[in-house]
């Protein structure tokens, strides 16, 4: 995180100076509500610093806060629903102290962040202050994350009730900010999210520190609230806890498939919720978008370089955004294939597995489902674009909004065979390896595109060979060549877990 943070940030700086953009455009740019509800309000354009924090600033606080909430949750809710606290809390430290000082070491790595962001955008040649507020900034909402997952920790029996709860406060805070941004009637709530709080400080503008000042207090409350509800429940146990007993609930229990049904429910309706509203949200603003970067074309070239071409038509503007949608389906799919892992390492599926079920079928099952929850969201994705555009005229038919989305398939089925291959060899480590296709790649070209990289080195990015669908035709070579490398990760995979001891 601390590479990416500051090493983002330095190379946006740097390529800053190549560029001549024009002052009307400029002007054009901070007064366009869509500009504004995709990636903030614009401020500061015509110095390096400012370009840089409204063109990175959203995308890495984003970063950092699911990197600090899943982190937060992994080490306190996981580590103690493992069995692996019970042998420290025997001793003299309590649980709440235990809570309290995990939480307070890892608060010391959004810091570390921010000031490794502060200090390479100064190295960089922008102005210290607002380098130095940027990086603050980034801290807080870092700091802010680490204490809603210890929060949602000691709310939630479960590591993934955990997740799901400190998620929906991140996406809920990101979809307060787009809103504030481009409502202006709206823009108080901006205020309400700590999203909104960092773009408040207005870094190489007028640098206020009170938005930075609010956000780094509400996470030293959520801190001082961890550790208080720690105190206040039982090892193992959760402030939220479940009845002690109710009717049975026996649906989708009847076969392994089933199952496996049944354990994707849940969280396929929380990240459908999400997805669903941002990509409508992105398909009302979809006309307002191509508009203005028809009138200055200065605005559609910068973003060609960075990766986004095509974005000052409807038909180009929804290949680029439905290439983004493949990053959160992506880690979807890795997320679920890493709950089997910690459902082994937990001992959950020991009974399971002494019953004649075999490990294949098992995994089988489970990456099927998740396959087929994958299809839903990028379906759903699909419609949500279409029906904004419908709603706003801007002349983007059902089929090409359905068949943009269709287009990701093939880095999703990556992710699904990166997944399954280090269930069977690198248990520990699938969700990060899950992810590695999508996430990875798209910072991998993006990095890429920004620094002009010789075009073997974007060509290492699965994006690379996607085809701007629905504005181009499909590139079916590269999407079957895509599908064979993740059959091939599925099967090496489904060797190493029966080869494999169990928990091994």
């Amino acid at each position: 995180m601390t590479a990416v943070c500051a090493g983002m940030s330095a190379l946006v700086v740097v390529g800053y100076h190549s560029e001549a953009l024009d002052p009307a455009a400029l002007a054009a740019l901070a007064r366009n509500s869509a500009i504004r509800t995709l990636f903030g309000e614009p401020v500061a354009l015509d110095q390096a610093g400012g370009f840089t924090v409204w063109r990175t600033g959203t995308v890495l606080a984003v970063l950092l806060g699911v990197w600090a909430m899943l982190a937060a949750t992994r080490i306190t809710r996981g580590e103690e629903g493992a069995g692996r606290w019970g042998l420290l809390l025997s001793g003299r430290i309590t649980l709440a102290e235990a809570v309290r000082q995990h939480l307070g070491v890892l608060a010391v790595v959004p810091v570390l962040v921010g000031a490794a962001t502060a200090a390479a955008m100064i190295a960089a040649g922008v102005d210290a202050t607002g380098s130095l507020l940027q990086g603050t900034g980034l801290a807080a909402v870092g700091l802010f994350f680490v204490a809603v997952g210890g929060v949602t920790a000691q709310l939630f029996a479960s590591r993934s009730a955990a997740n799901g709860a400190a998620a929906a406060v991140l996406v809920v805070g990101l979809l307060t900010r787009m809103v504030g941004d481009g409502v202006p009637a709206l823009a108080w709530l901006r205020w309400l999210s700590p999203f909104g709080l960092l773009a408040l400080t207005r870094p190489f503008d007028s640098n206020r520190g009170l938005p930075v000042s609010v956000l780094a207090f509400a996470g030293v409350l959520l801190l001082a609230l961890a550790g208080r509800l720690a105190a206040r429940r039982d090892v193992g146990a959760a402030i939220l806890a479940t009845a002690g007993s109710r009717p049975a609930r026996t649906a989708l229990l009847g076969s392994v498939p089933a199952f496996a049904v049944r354990r994707t429910v849940r969280p396929l309706a929380a990240w459908s919720a999400g997805i669903g509203a941002y990509f409508l949200l992105l398909g009302l603003i979809a006309r307002s978008m191509a508009e203005f970067l028809t009138g200055n074309p200065e605005f559609a070239t910068m973003a060609a370089q960075a990766g986004f071409p095509a974005l000052d038509t409807v038909e180009g503007y929804a290949a680029t955004l439905f290439a983004l949608l493949a990053v959160p389906v992506g880690v979807f799919v890795a997320v679920r294939l890493a709950a089997v892992a910690a459902d082994e390492n937990a001992r959950r599926l020991t009974l399971l597995l002494a019953a004649p079920v075999t490990r294949v079928r098992l995994l089988a099952a489970e990456a099927a489902v998740a396959g087929c929850a994958a299809l839903v969201l990028i379906t759903e994705a699909g419609v949500a674009m279409w029906a904004g555009t419908a709603i706003v005229h801007a002349g983007l038919g059902a089929g090409e909004a359905l068949a943009g989305a269709w287009n990701v398939v093939p880095i999703v089925l990556l992710c699904l065979g990166a997944a399954v291959l280090a269930l069977g060899w690198a248990p520990r480590a699938v969700a990060a390896i899950g992810a590695l296709p999508a996430a990875g790649g798209f910072l991998w070209q993006v990095l890429a595109d920004s620094v002009d990289a010789p075009s073997w080195i974007r060509a290492l990015s699965p994006f690379a060979h996607l085809a701007a669908v629905p504005a181009t035709a499909p590139a079916w070579v590269a999407a079957s060549v895509m599908a064979g490398i993740a059959a091939a990760g599925v099967v090496a995979g489904i060797i190493g877990y029966r080869r494999r001891d169990l928990c091994a």
